[in-house]
């Protein structure tokens, strides 16, 4: 599975939607609650795909909650998120226009304008929002708007002033300072994330947090692949019980066997060293003596093992 494939199942349970969205658009303020979340078709009338996108609702009226995924910087991101943007709320336009075309009220009586474009004097398009989530290590220098991303050099200020701009939302993972704005595991998630670029601080934060022992296998999933750590991916199942991963013994091991294959490299590198000053005086031998390699080695008494990789220098 892609990375952006474990972030989708992840984020599609409506506790962990509402959390980042409420961390990352509101400050921790819970004001989308994960009950009002109602799940809608990511793709659009012309099949342009988002990663996920919810509908929530504030009192009488509606929001489209749109959330991305990127471990990659995206220069072109605010033309991507305004083509997803715009192409929801032609989605509603469409859906509209058949009710404004199918009335069959006579009170309802349409203007020329309304029929033909099928959309009402107070007809009304619910808001779209997106949050953009980007897990990798570069920072994110890309433009946070449209304006950045176009070339105004020469434009009179009138003509710049009267082009449209359009912002974006973009959560730096790896630069979140403080989690605590999430209650859910996001918050062990990202926080893992952020620390994985430094192995004492990443083993501090798994030994000093409860949580990581108990961890949802699809939490488990996307914080090892954001911080392409596959090796515990893919040994999940020695550190799972009763549908639970214990995040903490894995990078335990994980770091534990880095340490033993770097002293199982350094015995290589000393007994190569070994074998190659034994090879140099194997060869002054043979030349001061005229002797064969086996005989050389029968003098000086070696090992089988020794001949086997002396043979190789010889």
């Amino acid at each position: 599975m892609k990375k952006d494939g474990y972030a989708k199942v992840f984020f599609s349970q409506n506790r962990r939607f509402a959390d980042v969205i409420n961390g990352g658009f509101c400050g921790g303020r819970q004001l989308v609650r994960p009950e009002d979340l109602q799940e809608l078709d990511s793709e659009d009338h012309k099949g342009l795909r988002r990663d996920l996108i919810r509908k929530t609702a504030f009192g009488t009226n509606f929001v489209l909650i749109g959330l991305e995924n990127q471990d990659t910087v995206n220069y072109r991101l605010p033309l991507q998120i305004m083509r997803y943007e715009v192409g929801e709320y032609e989605k509603q336009a469409k859906q509209i226009e058949r009710m404004v075309r199918d009335t069959r009220d006579a009170s309802q009586k349409l203007t020329g304008g309304e029929y033909l474009y099928g959309f009402r004097k107070n007809s009304r398009l619910r808001p779209v929002v997106t949050l953009v989530l980007y897990y990798g290590k570069d920072p994110w220098d890309a433009s946070g708007d449209l304006h950045g991303i176009l070339d105004f050099s020469g434009l009179p200020e009138e003509i710049r002033d009267s082009v449209q701009n359009f912002q974006t939302t973009v959560l730096e993972v790896q630069s979140l300072r403080d989690t605590s704005v999430f209650q859910t595991d996001v918050k062990q998630v990202f926080d893992f994330i952020r620390c994985s670029n430094d192995k004492a601080r990443l083993l501090d934060l798994v030994r000093s947090d409860p949580a990581y022992t108990r961890m949802e296998s699809d939490a488990y999933d996307l914080a090892a692949a954001y911080t392409n750590t596959y090796g515990i991916l893919q040994r999940k199942s020695y550190y799972m019980e009763e549908g639970q991963v214990d995040m903490c013994k894995a990078i335990d091991d994980m770091i534990e066997d880095g340490r033993n294959e770097g002293r199982a490299e350094g015995r290589k590198e000393g007994r190569e060293e070994m074998l190659s000053e034994f090879a140099v005086s194997l060869k002054n031998l043979m030349e001061h003596f005229s002797i064969s390699p086996k005989e050389a080695m029968a003098v000086m008494g070696m090992s089988d093992t020794m001949r086997s990789g002396l043979e190789k220098r010889l």
